[in-house]
């Protein structure tokens, strides 16, 4: 289930629209911070904007899941970059905070 929204998520926020190939190489440069299994997420509402990098099992999460159709409605499918969330920068720390059950293996 996980691959299924991974994938989704990537046929949603296409990345490399009308690049040419060093633009790409760079785009495709994770930063240092952001480990394996991990994404970046802005948090932006008004003029509050935060970076966050979050973990893909957020991806299943329903609060989460809420977030990402606000911001497909609101930014479309083509969204370059990062992913754009529309919430205050708490808002998503929130939902980051929130204990996660883990599921079984």
């Amino acid at each position: 289930m996980l691959k299924s929204c991974v994938q989704n998520l990537q046929k949603s926020f296409s990345l490399f629209v009308h690049f040419n190939k060093d633009q790409v190489e760079e785009a495709t440069l994770v930063p240092d911070d952001v480990m394996e299994g991990h994404f970046v997420v802005l948090a932006m509402k008004g003029e509050e904007t935060r970076r966050f990098v979050v973990k893909l099992d957020y991806l299943t999460d329903p609060m989460f899941m809420d977030l990402l159709n606000q911001a497909r409605e609101e930014y479309g499918f083509r969204q370059k970059g990062a992913l754009a969330v529309p919430c205050r920068p708490q808002e998503l720390q929130n939902i980051l905070d929130v204990p996660r059950a883990k599921a079984p293996r």
